[in-house]
């Protein structure tokens, strides 16, 4: 599981960070939940297993679209070969249907520590 938080830019975040991103309104950090942690949490969907280059078009939006048309928030992180789409952990059986309807593979995870990307598309 994950959580978003949005940090100050002079912040500097611990070393558990799966992903930064640093704009105009601040830091904002992709991290593992840490037990104490009672904000909101994310599981992950990551493509990693189907890695795509940059030059093929509509890989994401084929993952989004399905979520978005079902009301299902999500947050993104892409790297130059794959995706990492977070949606709230409430909705995560609701979106594993939703990306299956849509055609795609979901494989499992238990979105523990030893498998921190949860589920695979």
């Amino acid at each position: 599981m994950f959580a978003i938080e949005q940090l100050p830019h002079a912040a500097s975040p611990e070393d558990d960070w799966i992903v930064l991103v640093r704009a105009p309104e601040g830091l904002t950090v992709v991290r593992a939940v840490r037990p104490l942690d009672s904000g909101e949490r994310w599981i992950g969907f990551y493509s990693g297993a189907t890695a795509h280059g940059l030059d093929v078009p509509g890989m994401l939006s084929a993952i989004v679209k399905p979520l978005a048309e079902a009301a299902i928030p999500v947050f993104v992180a892409s790297t130059s070969r794959a995706d990492l789409v977070l949606v709230p952990q409430q909705r995560k059986e609701q979106a594993v249907i939703v990306l299956e309807e849509a055609g795609h593979q979901v494989e499992g995870g238990d979105g523990e520590a030893d498998d921190l990307f949860g589920s695979r598309y």
